[in-house]
């Protein structure tokens, strides 16, 4: 990339984080439940734009270009998988969930299965999910600041750490409220509009930029059209089917997803938050790939190539450098760069919440100091938050792939473990604590096997790659749960006739 300093987009993101501090401010709430999370009606609409505001991170707003910038096809494994685990959420879990009251996934863990130790277990899991997955919001900051300032990735990164840092401490010290549906408004509008002028210099049509997504494809030379089009050129269709499964497996257990089912009133607001949230994501899903295809467009016209090492380089950030090709007007790129900035942030702020919320909560007051007071435990977050995020930023000073692929990993982690846990705690009364500890234990060791030893055992990686190994570690979790459980003595059954009463009624 050409190192160049832009102001604009800096002095649009102060604007927009001093705007969301205001209206922070003006929509702060005292009705709230655990964790500090807001329990109140707001509305089917807004409930699923809180929830794709949750939803749109670096990895949707940055990433998903990126991986159609480099593999084309293989890439709507990524749509497919994470548009799909909402499904899954609608069918399986939103409204149960929400029956059963409980805040968190610990929380879930430790009430359905009446055991601490998985409690623990599921806060830990929680806690490495949310570390992975802010990850790739670092790398995605770290780029952005980078190109934003024209310095080197590591110095951008800390200074858009930063910047995050002193925003979630303002915030959180004047008590203002997030307002994610504000967020995603920013956000969808910043993704939006910038692609329908990258349409229109394109010569396409730009009122609805996404239909001229295949004509972009069609007029690339055929060489690279096949290549790009052609279904198993960047994977086998085993690799593209496992990536898919996981991608869904891991959104219907995904923590910080989770918990905006434990927030709304009730379970017809949870059904029909997770139907508009579907219809708000597809707005963006809808919208990525033609950022990929446009980009590859221009290449094309302009003669430009890149060798595999350039493209891997650049492909992160594909959203705003097809903006800058393309001679879009200064200020919108900046709005892209914004925006790509904006959906890392609100992210991290929900990540960190979650994975500070488990350390104080379900590991300090639960373990350590079960007589520590509201205060106590605010400090102990606070200092979680800290500890967490300065772990995350030695991790992403190398990030280890792209940032679709980083955020895949923890996704992979959740498929493995939570999910299944989720799934047969709400559908199968005769799970037990034991399966229930069993099958995590198992879902870890899938996970992170390939990741640790697959230089040593290549077979590893083939069978269980590290972004898709839910495909055969789900299933084998959940089939390790059912024969703990039979094993082993059955659960309360007061806890069986809670399911029958309260989490299946009508």
């Amino acid at each position: 990339m050409e190192y160049s300093v832009r102001y604009t987009p800096f002095f649009m993101l102060a604007c927009v984080l001093i705007v969301s501090l205001v209206v922070g401010l003006m929509s702060r709430r005292q009705d709230k439940g655990g964790y500090g999370l807001q329990v109140r009606s707001i509305g089917h609409a807004n409930i699923g734009a809180a929830i794709a505001s949750n939803w749109m991170s670096a990895a949707s707003f940055l990433g998903i270009a990126g991986v159609f910038f480099l593999n084309g096809y293989f890439a709507f494994a990524y749509i497919l998988g994470w548009t799909g685990g909402y499904v899954l959420l609608l069918v399986l879990m939103g409204s149960q969930i929400r029956r059963f009251g409980k805040y968190t996934a610990p929380d879930f863990v430790g009430a359905r299965y009446d055991s601490s130790v998985a409690r623990v277990i599921s806060a830990v899991i929680a806690i490495i999910i949310s570390l992975i997955y802010c990850v790739a919001q670092y790398k995605g900051i770290g780029l952005v600041f980078a190109w934003m300032f024209g310095i080197e990735y590591t110095q951008a990164l800390i200074f858009g750490i930063l910047v995050t840092l002193a925003y979630l401490i303002i915030a959180g010290a004047l008590k203002a409220a997030r307002n994610p549906q504000m967020h995603y408004l920013v956000l969808i509008l910043s993704f939006v509009i910038p692609l329908m002028m990258i349409a229109k210099k394109l010569g396409y049509n730009w009122l609805l930029p996404q239909f001229s997504y295949g004509n972009a494809l069609r007029d690339l030379p055929e060489q690279v059209s096949s290549a790009y089009l052609f279904p198993w050129t960047f994977g086998s269709p085993y690799e593209w089917i496992a990536l898919c499964f996981t991608l869904m497996v891991g959104t219907a257990g995904l923590p910080h997803v989770l918990s905006r089912f434990y927030t709304v009133p009730n379970t017809r607001d949870a059904r029909w938050g997770v139907v508009w949230g579907i219809f708000f994501i597809g707005l963006l899903y809808w919208s990525a790939p033609a950022f990929g295809a446009f980009a590859r467009n221009w290449m094309e016209r302009s003669g430009v190539a890149f060798d595999p090492v350039e493209a891997q380089a650049i492909a992160d950030i594909i959203v705003i450098k097809t903006a800058e090709w393309v001679g879009v007007n200064e200020l919108l790129v900046s709005v892209l760069a914004v925006g790509g900035i904006l959906a890392a942030i609100s992210t991290i702020t929900g990540l960190l919440v979650t994975a500070a919320g488990a350390v104080s909560y379900d590991i300090y007051y639960r373990l350590i100091n079960p007589n520590a007071n509201e205060r106590h435990l605010l400090l102990v977050a606070k200092g979680a938050t800290l500890i967490l995020a300065l772990i995350v930023l030695v991790i992403a000073v190398n990030p280890p792939g792209l940032i679709a692929q980083i955020t895949a990993v923890a996704f992979a982690l959740a498929g493995n473990t939570l999910f299944p846990v989720f799934l047969l705690g709400i559908w199968w009364d005769r799970a037990n604590k034991y399966g229930a500890i069993a099958g995590m234990l198992v879902g870890i060791t899938i996970t992170f096997a390939p990741i640790l030893f697959g230089h040593i055992f290549p077979l590893l990686r083939t069978v269980l790659p590290p972004t898709s190994s839910a495909l055969i570690g789900a299933p084998l979790v959940i089939l390790t749960m059912i024969i703990v459980s039979r094993l082993t003595p059955p659960p309360p059954e007061h806890l069986r006739r809670f399911l029958v009463e309260k989490v299946h009624s009508p």
